[in-house]
């Protein structure tokens, strides 16, 4: 019988020298795994990943057991798109700064024998399928496990938003924007924004404003059967930007309508320790509680 193959992504600007990189496909290696090492990004840098031969992801992604991240959050969240249309369960090692989705830090990498059994702990979470209706028609889609946030442009000022639910009006916004957010992005951009945090295992779509007028609205954490859509208003000619998982930025235009809803995708992640998101959570943003 074949052994696995495990692909390590590491991201060159964290794992200098792919020292990390390294010491993680001894440990995989010496329990029997084939492993393969593939870019997370379009990596042209000379040198970027020492004298390791990387390979094309797409070209190694069919057949793969399971896709390790070398770096921060971002680099599974880069990653979590191919991740989830390919099913293949996600270990993120942390070379990062907070790193809350990543399972494991640089300095636990003894952690990885326990998957000599496969006998894997997964940990599905929620994704947002985001679209685009532009004139009556689909301009933009794009699949995330964060959240999808519009926002002005480099120029601050007052934007304007309508927010339904399920074709029934919510709320209306004037800002610097609204995030819409999964139970993992709670603790990103939302968190910032003043938004709850909310148990990443759970199921729910989090509306958050960004810096409104009207401070009576904070936030909404709502069902997710749910659909929303925000639909942009009396903003002229000034920039309005949607953003998916800090993807690249996407112009929107007056009368744009996007749609959020929760995806049937969904990014598994492979839980090699016991601890709980509370005690994550404590750990990396409230530290002095734990002295």
């Amino acid at each position: 019988m074949n052994p696995k193959k495990i692909i390590l992504c590491p991201n060159p600007s964290r794992d200098y020298g792919m020292r990390t990189t390294r010491d993680a496909d001894a440990i995989l290696r010496e329990m029997g795994f084939q492993t393969v090492v593939c870019s997370p990004f379009r990596e042209t840098r000379p040198g970027a990943f020492a004298d390791y031969p990387v390979k094309p992801l797409l070209q190694e992604i069919p057949g793969a057991s399971l896709l390790v991240t070398l770096g921060g959050d971002g680099t599974i969240l880069h990653l979590a798109k191919l991740a989830a249309l390919h099913k293949i369960p996600v270990l993120g090692i942390n070379m990062g700064g907070l790193g809350f989705i990543a399972e494991l830090e640089a300095t636990q990498l003894e952690t990885l024998c326990r998957l000599r059994d496969w006998n894997l702990k997964i940990e599905r979470r929620m994704m947002l399928d985001v679209t685009v209706i532009r004139e009556g028609r689909q301009v933009y889609n794009n699949l995330g496990l964060n959240d999808a946030v519009i926002r002005e442009g480099a120029i601050s000022h007052v934007i304007h938003l309508k927010v339904f639910s399920d074709g029934r009006h919510l709320t209306d916004i004037a800002g610097d924007g609204v995030i819409v957010a999964t139970p993992t992005g709670s603790t990103a951009y939302s968190l910032s924004a003043g938004g709850p945090v909310v148990e990443p295992v759970a199921q729910s779509l989090i509306l958050c404003p960004i810096c409104i007028h009207n401070m009576r609205f904070s936030s909404y954490v709502l069902s997710p059967e749910h659909t929303l859509w925000v639909e942009l208003e009396r903003n002229g000619r000034k920039p309005v930007f949607l953003f998916v998982d800090e993807s690249r930025a996407f112009a929107l235009s007056s009368g744009d309508r996007v749609t959020v809803r929760r995806s049937r995708h969904a990014v598994e992640l492979v839980r090699l320790t016991e601890k709980s998101f509370c005690e994550i959570f404590a750990q990396k943003m409230l530290p002095g509680e734990n002295s």
